[in-house]
């Protein structure tokens, strides 16, 4: 891969400000005061909020305690979406701190997974990276990878381990040069004003002349309407890590160096704005 570390360190390093609350109707012993964190954009909610469920379990009795879930307005967060795709999808056009409620009860079964131990979060996290690999080199980079390796992968990810991380998964970023770029790009398209979860496709980064693919080329081709026509107002903004990159950027390049530990590119659809 080419070698733009910074870009890999200012994503790695994103971090949202955010103010998490106890939803008025949990029952309390005395009044629970808010607690701050700064979320990295690349983790997942449930692997980073120990010290919030502790803050917030010093004013609970125990028997009204039980599985800890997330809300912004009343959608509940998706755990197994990284941090960083939840707050772009929901909120990135908020003011912050990002305001998100704190649930002990009532948990919605329809629209969130369960997820009562961090062995389920790196279950998931390793089946992305599986099929992300399969998607980019028919699965041969990670399946001539030994156990270890995998496992610094995770605890690259849980620890917060930027060189830890990158030392295993420049592995996964490599392809043969004479190929240009991976076999097909990892990505998923969420959009925000839909029900469907995601859109994802088998998209290769090189035309078959081979000139490379675009953001704007996977876009047209995958989820057209995300292409304002040149003479009309934009509507709708596409984000990934939270900026809006060029939609000339070689989607090769976006995915060597802006897809989320996962391996996957998390593209935001949202509308614009209008003030």
């Amino acid at each position: 891969m080419t070698d733009d570390k910074d870009v890999l360190r200012d994503v790695w390093f994103g971090r949202i400000p955010t103010c998490f609350t106890l939803y008025q109707d949990e029952i309390t012993e005395r009044e629970a005061d808010p607690y701050y964190l700064l979320l990295p954009r690349i983790s997942y909610l449930t692997l980073v909020t120990d010290k919030v469920k502790k803050h917030f379990q010093k004013v609970m009795r125990q028997e009204d305690v039980s599985e800890i879930w997330f809300e912004y307005e009343g959608s509940p967060l998706k755990w197994h979406y990284p941090i960083g795709l939840l707050f772009d999808l929901h909120a990135s056009n908020t003011a912050l701190p990002w305001n998100i409620t704190v649930h002990f009860k009532n948990f919605p079964e329809k629209d969130l997974l369960h997820c009562h131990s961090k062995d389920v979060i790196e279950a998931h996290f390793m089946a992305c990276i599986k099929e992300a690999d399969a998607l980019k080199h028919k699965s041969q980079v990670i399946n001539e990878m030994q156990k270890k390796d995998h496992k610094q992968l995770w605890m690259g990810l849980q620890n917060d381990k930027f060189e830890q991380f990158w030392a295993i998964n420049r592995k996964l970023m490599e392809y043969i040069p004479e190929d240009s770029g991976f076999r097909y790009i990892p990505f998923r398209i969420y959009q925000a004003t839909t029900e469907r979860p995601f859109i994802q496709k088998l998209f290769r980064p090189v035309a078959p002349g081979g000139q490379l693919h675009t953001l704007g080329d996977l876009l047209k081709e995958v989820c057209p309407t995300a292409i304002t026509p040149e003479d009309d107002e934009k509507t709708i903004q596409v984000m990934i890590h939270g900026i809006e990159p060029m939609l000339e950027t070689p989607i090769q390049w976006l995915s060597e160096h802006m897809s989320y530990p996962d391996n996957f590119l998390h593209i935001s659809i949202i509308p614009r704005p209008t003030d």
